[in-house]
Protein backbone atom coordinates (compact mmCIF):
# COMPACT_ATOMS: atom_id res chain seq x y z
CA UNK A 1 0.00 0.00 0.00
CA UNK A 2 1.56 3.25 -0.81
CA UNK A 3 1.01 6.04 1.54
CA UNK A 4 0.43 9.48 0.43
CA UNK A 5 -0.73 11.26 4.18
CA UNK A 6 3.37 11.54 4.73
CA UNK A 7 4.62 15.45 4.79
CA UNK A 8 5.62 16.11 1.25
CA UNK A 9 8.76 17.47 0.19
CA UNK A 10 9.78 21.02 -0.54
CA UNK A 11 10.57 20.21 -4.28
CA UNK A 12 6.63 19.40 -4.72
CA UNK A 13 5.60 23.06 -4.70
CA UNK A 14 8.45 24.42 -6.18
CA UNK A 15 8.16 22.17 -8.99
CA UNK A 16 4.72 22.46 -9.37
CA UNK A 17 4.57 26.25 -9.63
CA UNK A 18 7.95 26.88 -12.04
CA UNK A 19 6.26 23.58 -14.42
CA UNK A 20 3.22 26.31 -14.48
CA UNK A 21 5.19 29.28 -16.32
CA UNK A 22 7.36 27.40 -18.35
CA UNK A 23 8.71 23.97 -19.71
CA UNK A 24 11.38 22.50 -17.25
CA UNK A 25 14.33 21.55 -18.52
CA UNK A 26 16.43 17.83 -17.72
CA UNK A 27 19.81 17.54 -18.60
CA UNK A 28 21.84 15.63 -20.94
CA UNK A 29 23.34 12.19 -20.80
CA UNK A 30 26.43 11.61 -18.37
CA UNK A 31 27.63 8.99 -20.44
CA UNK A 32 28.19 10.40 -23.08
CA UNK A 33 30.50 13.12 -21.40
CA UNK A 34 32.42 10.52 -19.79
CA UNK A 35 33.67 8.98 -22.60
CA UNK A 36 34.64 12.04 -24.04
CA UNK A 37 37.36 12.07 -20.36
CA UNK A 38 38.98 8.79 -22.12
CA UNK A 39 39.35 7.75 -18.47
CA UNK A 40 41.55 4.24 -17.96
CA UNK A 41 41.43 1.18 -15.50
CA UNK A 42 43.95 3.71 -12.75
CA UNK A 43 41.23 6.51 -13.50
CA UNK A 44 38.20 4.39 -12.68
CA UNK A 45 39.61 2.83 -9.42
CA UNK A 46 41.00 6.08 -8.77
CA UNK A 47 44.49 5.31 -8.37
CA UNK A 48 46.57 8.20 -7.12
CA UNK A 49 43.45 10.47 -5.82
CA UNK A 50 40.03 9.37 -4.56
CA UNK A 51 39.58 5.60 -3.86
CA UNK A 52 36.22 3.71 -3.33
CA UNK A 53 36.91 1.95 0.39
CA UNK A 54 35.28 -1.11 -0.89
CA UNK A 55 37.87 -3.47 -2.91
CA UNK A 56 37.18 -5.56 -6.09
CA UNK A 57 39.37 -7.36 -8.17
CA UNK A 58 37.13 -7.03 -11.20
CA UNK A 59 38.03 -4.42 -13.59
CA UNK A 60 36.53 -1.45 -12.83
CA UNK A 61 36.55 0.38 -16.34
CA UNK A 62 33.05 1.29 -17.83
CA UNK A 63 31.73 1.12 -14.60
CA UNK A 64 30.77 4.79 -14.53
CA UNK A 65 28.71 5.42 -11.47
CA UNK A 66 31.96 4.19 -9.54
CA UNK A 67 33.77 7.53 -10.34
CA UNK A 68 31.18 9.72 -8.55
CA UNK A 69 33.98 8.33 -5.65
CA UNK A 70 36.91 8.10 -7.57
CA UNK A 71 36.75 11.25 -9.95
CA UNK A 72 33.77 13.50 -8.07
CA UNK A 73 35.70 16.60 -9.54
CA UNK A 74 35.30 15.55 -13.24
CA UNK A 75 31.63 14.25 -11.90
CA UNK A 76 30.71 17.80 -10.37
CA UNK A 77 31.44 19.43 -13.38
CA UNK A 78 29.34 17.53 -16.19
CA UNK A 79 26.07 18.14 -14.03
CA UNK A 80 27.60 21.77 -13.54
CA UNK A 81 28.21 22.42 -17.24
CA UNK A 82 24.31 21.22 -17.65
CA UNK A 83 23.29 23.02 -14.92
CA UNK A 84 24.71 26.60 -17.05
CA UNK A 85 23.37 25.29 -19.76
CA UNK A 86 20.05 25.48 -19.00
CA UNK A 87 19.07 22.15 -16.46
CA UNK A 88 16.56 23.45 -13.71
CA UNK A 89 16.97 19.17 -13.23
CA UNK A 90 19.81 17.04 -13.34
CA UNK A 91 19.66 13.37 -12.89
CA UNK A 92 22.52 11.84 -10.53
CA UNK A 93 25.31 9.60 -11.57
CA UNK A 94 23.77 5.97 -10.15
CA UNK A 95 21.93 4.57 -12.83
CA UNK A 96 23.59 1.30 -12.79
CA UNK A 97 24.09 1.76 -8.64
CA UNK A 98 21.94 -0.97 -7.51
CA UNK A 99 23.52 -4.70 -6.02
CA UNK A 100 22.03 -5.71 -8.81
CA UNK A 101 23.59 -4.09 -11.46
CA UNK A 102 26.80 -3.90 -9.63
CA UNK A 103 27.33 -7.35 -9.25
CA UNK A 104 29.30 -7.21 -12.95
CA UNK A 105 31.61 -5.24 -11.11
CA UNK A 106 31.69 -7.43 -7.91
CA UNK A 107 31.23 -3.74 -6.14
CA UNK A 108 27.55 -4.96 -4.44
CA UNK A 109 28.99 -3.74 -1.14
CA UNK A 110 29.50 -0.44 -2.41
CA UNK A 111 25.81 0.72 -3.54
CA UNK A 112 24.90 2.86 -0.76
CA UNK A 113 28.07 4.88 -0.88
CA UNK A 114 28.07 5.06 -4.46
CA UNK A 115 24.39 6.83 -4.35
CA UNK A 116 24.87 8.69 -1.40
CA UNK A 117 28.49 10.02 -3.03
CA UNK A 118 26.39 10.46 -6.48
CA UNK A 119 23.88 12.74 -4.87
CA UNK A 120 26.27 14.85 -2.75
CA UNK A 121 28.31 15.29 -6.14
CA UNK A 122 25.12 16.38 -7.97
CA UNK A 123 24.12 19.16 -5.23
CA UNK A 124 27.30 20.31 -4.83
CA UNK A 125 27.41 21.21 -8.61
CA UNK A 126 23.54 22.61 -8.18
CA UNK A 127 24.73 24.58 -5.38
CA UNK A 128 27.31 26.05 -7.12
CA UNK A 129 25.10 26.93 -10.15
CA UNK A 130 22.45 28.93 -8.55
CA UNK A 131 25.15 30.87 -6.27
CA UNK A 132 26.18 31.53 -9.78
CA UNK A 133 23.27 32.86 -11.22
CA UNK A 134 20.27 32.74 -8.81
CA UNK A 135 18.11 29.97 -10.38
CA UNK A 136 16.34 27.49 -8.19
CA UNK A 137 18.07 23.54 -9.76
CA UNK A 138 16.74 20.35 -8.90
CA UNK A 139 18.79 16.97 -7.74
CA UNK A 140 16.40 13.69 -9.12
CA UNK A 141 17.67 10.38 -7.65
CA UNK A 142 18.27 8.19 -10.66
CA UNK A 143 17.12 4.69 -10.47
CA UNK A 144 18.02 2.80 -13.34
CA UNK A 145 16.05 -0.21 -14.92
CA UNK A 146 18.95 -2.89 -13.64
CA UNK A 147 20.19 -5.20 -16.33
CA UNK A 148 16.80 -7.88 -15.47
CA UNK A 149 13.72 -8.11 -16.26
CA UNK A 150 11.00 -9.54 -13.63
CA UNK A 151 8.07 -9.86 -16.56
CA UNK A 152 10.00 -12.23 -19.33
CA UNK A 153 12.27 -15.53 -18.86
CA UNK A 154 15.96 -14.82 -20.08
CA UNK A 155 15.83 -18.72 -21.30
CA UNK A 156 13.80 -19.07 -24.23
CA UNK A 157 13.39 -23.02 -23.16
CA UNK A 158 12.35 -21.84 -19.89
CA UNK A 159 9.34 -19.35 -20.41
CA UNK A 160 8.75 -19.90 -16.93
CA UNK A 161 11.99 -18.60 -15.69
CA UNK A 162 12.75 -15.70 -13.99
CA UNK A 163 15.86 -14.04 -13.30
CA UNK A 164 15.16 -11.80 -10.34
CA UNK A 165 12.07 -11.56 -8.49
CA UNK A 166 9.96 -8.66 -7.74
CA UNK A 167 11.10 -8.59 -4.01
CA UNK A 168 14.85 -8.93 -5.50
CA UNK A 169 13.99 -5.56 -7.08
CA UNK A 170 12.17 -4.01 -4.49
CA UNK A 171 15.34 -5.05 -1.72
CA UNK A 172 17.81 -3.69 -4.26
CA UNK A 173 16.16 -0.42 -5.13
CA UNK A 174 15.20 0.31 -1.50
CA UNK A 175 19.02 0.15 -0.36
CA UNK A 176 19.26 2.91 -3.65
CA UNK A 177 16.54 5.16 -3.11
CA UNK A 178 17.78 5.58 0.89
CA UNK A 179 21.41 6.13 -0.43
CA UNK A 180 19.69 8.81 -2.43
CA UNK A 181 17.66 10.18 -0.27
CA UNK A 182 20.88 10.76 2.65
CA UNK A 183 22.69 11.81 -0.35
CA UNK A 184 20.30 15.36 -0.10
CA UNK A 185 18.51 14.07 -3.44
CA UNK A 186 15.11 16.26 -4.35
CA UNK A 187 13.28 13.74 -6.15
CA UNK A 188 13.48 10.17 -7.31
CA UNK A 189 13.66 9.99 -10.96
CA UNK A 190 12.61 6.21 -11.91
CA UNK A 191 13.95 6.01 -15.75
CA UNK A 192 14.38 3.68 -19.06
CA UNK A 193 11.80 1.29 -18.11
CA UNK A 194 11.69 -1.49 -20.51
CA UNK A 195 9.46 -3.78 -17.99
CA UNK A 196 7.12 -2.20 -15.85
CA UNK A 197 7.09 -4.52 -12.82
CA UNK A 198 10.35 -3.93 -12.33
CA UNK A 199 9.15 -0.12 -12.30
CA UNK A 200 6.85 -1.15 -9.77
CA UNK A 201 9.16 -2.72 -7.06
CA UNK A 202 10.91 0.80 -7.59
CA UNK A 203 7.89 2.61 -6.95
CA UNK A 204 7.03 0.19 -3.87
CA UNK A 205 10.71 0.73 -2.83
CA UNK A 206 10.19 4.44 -2.96
CA UNK A 207 6.83 4.57 -0.85
CA UNK A 208 9.04 2.30 1.64
CA UNK A 209 11.70 4.67 2.14
CA UNK A 210 9.84 7.48 2.19
CA UNK A 211 7.73 6.29 5.20
CA UNK A 212 11.74 5.25 7.29
CA UNK A 213 12.70 8.56 5.82
CA UNK A 214 9.52 10.79 6.92
CA UNK A 215 8.72 12.43 3.73
CA UNK A 216 7.61 12.10 0.81
CA UNK A 217 9.79 12.63 -2.66
CA UNK A 218 8.24 13.55 -6.29
CA UNK A 219 8.67 10.92 -8.41
CA UNK A 220 9.68 11.23 -11.77
CA UNK A 221 8.62 7.61 -14.33
CA UNK A 222 9.85 7.45 -17.54
CA UNK A 223 9.77 4.30 -20.08
CA UNK A 224 11.36 3.48 -22.93
CA UNK A 225 9.68 2.12 -26.27
CA UNK A 226 11.94 -0.47 -27.68
CA UNK A 227 11.39 -0.02 -31.27
CA UNK A 228 8.72 0.57 -33.97
CA UNK A 229 5.84 -1.48 -32.38
CA UNK A 230 5.35 1.45 -30.03
CA UNK A 231 6.07 -0.86 -26.98
CA UNK A 232 7.69 -1.26 -23.77
CA UNK A 233 9.80 -4.66 -24.00
CA UNK A 234 7.60 -6.06 -21.52
CA UNK A 235 4.51 -5.37 -24.59
CA UNK A 236 2.75 -2.00 -23.41
CA UNK A 237 1.45 0.89 -25.15
CA UNK A 238 2.04 4.11 -23.97
CA UNK A 239 -1.62 3.84 -22.65
CA UNK A 240 -1.10 0.99 -20.70
CA UNK A 241 2.33 1.73 -19.11
CA UNK A 242 0.42 5.05 -18.07
CA UNK A 243 -2.41 2.96 -16.45
CA UNK A 244 0.04 0.86 -14.45
CA UNK A 245 2.18 3.26 -12.83
CA UNK A 246 -0.90 5.85 -12.02
CA UNK A 247 -1.49 4.91 -8.95
CA UNK A 248 2.66 6.31 -7.67
CA UNK A 249 0.66 9.85 -8.26
CA UNK A 250 3.90 10.97 -10.42
CA UNK A 251 4.88 14.00 -10.87
CA UNK A 252 5.86 13.76 -14.44
CA UNK A 253 5.39 10.68 -16.46
CA UNK A 254 7.49 10.67 -19.85
CA UNK A 255 9.31 8.78 -22.85
CA UNK A 256 13.31 8.59 -23.06
CA UNK A 257 16.17 6.78 -24.70
CA UNK A 258 15.71 4.10 -27.15
CA UNK A 259 14.23 6.57 -30.20
CA UNK A 260 15.48 9.55 -31.29
CA UNK A 261 12.95 12.55 -31.38
CA UNK A 262 11.26 12.02 -34.65
CA UNK A 263 10.63 8.44 -33.49
CA UNK A 264 9.22 9.13 -30.07
CA UNK A 265 6.28 12.08 -30.83
CA UNK A 266 3.27 9.38 -31.99
CA UNK A 267 4.07 7.41 -28.47
CA UNK A 268 4.74 10.67 -26.79
CA UNK A 269 1.36 12.45 -27.81
CA UNK A 270 -0.33 8.93 -27.25
CA UNK A 271 0.75 9.82 -23.47
CA UNK A 272 0.06 13.09 -23.60
CA UNK A 273 -3.31 12.24 -24.22
CA UNK A 274 -4.33 10.19 -20.92
CA UNK A 275 -2.00 10.99 -18.43
CA UNK A 276 -2.93 13.70 -16.00
CA UNK A 277 0.25 14.52 -14.87
CA UNK A 278 3.18 16.82 -16.04
CA UNK A 279 4.90 15.22 -19.12
CA UNK A 280 8.64 14.32 -19.49
CA UNK A 281 10.86 13.33 -23.01
CA UNK A 282 13.97 13.07 -23.32
CA UNK A 283 15.30 11.39 -26.10
CA UNK A 284 18.32 10.56 -28.08
CA UNK A 285 20.57 12.55 -30.29
CA UNK A 286 18.79 10.38 -33.28
CA UNK A 287 20.05 6.92 -33.69
CA UNK A 288 23.80 5.35 -33.18
CA UNK A 289 25.71 5.54 -36.32
CA UNK A 290 27.85 2.11 -36.85
CA UNK A 291 30.51 2.69 -34.61
CA UNK A 292 27.96 3.66 -31.75
CA UNK A 293 28.14 7.38 -31.61
CA UNK A 294 25.37 9.37 -32.26
CA UNK A 295 25.74 12.32 -35.02
CA UNK A 296 22.54 14.51 -34.32
CA UNK A 297 23.53 17.78 -33.75
CA UNK A 298 22.23 20.21 -30.71
CA UNK A 299 20.41 22.63 -33.88
CA UNK A 300 18.89 19.46 -35.28
CA UNK A 301 18.01 17.96 -31.92
CA UNK A 302 16.58 20.74 -30.31
CA UNK A 303 14.75 21.91 -33.42
CA UNK A 304 12.91 18.07 -32.98
CA UNK A 305 12.05 18.50 -29.43
CA UNK A 306 10.55 21.99 -29.60
CA UNK A 307 7.78 19.88 -32.11
CA UNK A 308 6.63 18.39 -28.67
CA UNK A 309 6.66 22.14 -27.17
CA UNK A 310 4.74 23.52 -30.30
CA UNK A 311 2.47 20.81 -30.17
CA UNK A 312 1.93 21.32 -26.72
CA UNK A 313 2.89 17.76 -25.67
CA UNK A 314 5.29 18.42 -22.64
CA UNK A 315 6.21 19.59 -19.28
CA UNK A 316 9.73 19.07 -18.71
CA UNK A 317 12.57 18.29 -21.70
CA UNK A 318 16.02 17.49 -21.93
CA UNK A 319 17.92 14.44 -23.68
CA UNK A 320 19.55 11.13 -23.35
CA UNK A 321 22.31 9.04 -24.97
CA UNK A 322 24.20 11.30 -27.34
CA UNK A 323 23.04 15.00 -25.88
CA UNK A 324 25.74 17.03 -24.34
CA UNK A 325 25.22 20.42 -22.78
CA UNK A 326 25.21 22.16 -26.16
CA UNK A 327 22.00 19.80 -26.38
CA UNK A 328 20.10 21.33 -23.74
CA UNK A 329 21.29 25.02 -24.27
CA UNK A 330 19.83 24.40 -27.67
CA UNK A 331 16.95 22.68 -26.53
CA UNK A 332 16.05 25.39 -23.76
CA UNK A 333 16.12 28.11 -26.58
CA UNK A 334 13.97 26.61 -29.20
CA UNK A 335 11.16 25.77 -26.54
CA UNK A 336 11.17 29.15 -24.40
CA UNK A 337 8.88 30.38 -26.45
CA UNK A 338 5.97 27.89 -26.15
CA UNK A 339 3.32 27.40 -23.22
CA UNK A 340 3.69 24.12 -20.74
CA UNK A 341 1.34 21.60 -21.73
CA UNK A 342 -2.35 21.84 -19.53
CA UNK A 343 -2.48 19.21 -16.91
CA UNK A 344 -5.73 17.08 -17.65
CA UNK A 345 -8.23 17.72 -14.20
CA UNK A 346 -8.59 13.78 -13.50
CA UNK A 347 -9.11 12.60 -10.31
CA UNK A 348 -6.95 9.43 -8.66
CA UNK A 349 -9.28 6.20 -8.31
Amino acid sequence: MLDFTLPRAPAFDALTKLAKDRILILDGAMGTQIQTLGLDEDAFRGHGGHQCRHHSDHPQKGNNDLLVLTQPDAVEQIHYDFAMAGADIVETNTFSSTTIAQADYALEQAVFDLNVAGAQVARRAMDRATATDGKPRFVAGAVGPTNRTASISPDVNDPGYRAVTFDDLRMAYGQQIKGLIAGGSDLILIETIFDTLNAKAAIFACFEAFAEHGQQLPIMISGTITDASGRTLSGQTPTAFWHSVRHAQPLTVGLNCALGADAMRPHLSELAGVADSLICAYPNAGLPNAFGAYDETAEETAAKVAVFAREGLVNVVGGCCGTTPDHIRAIAEQVAPFAPRPIKETSYV
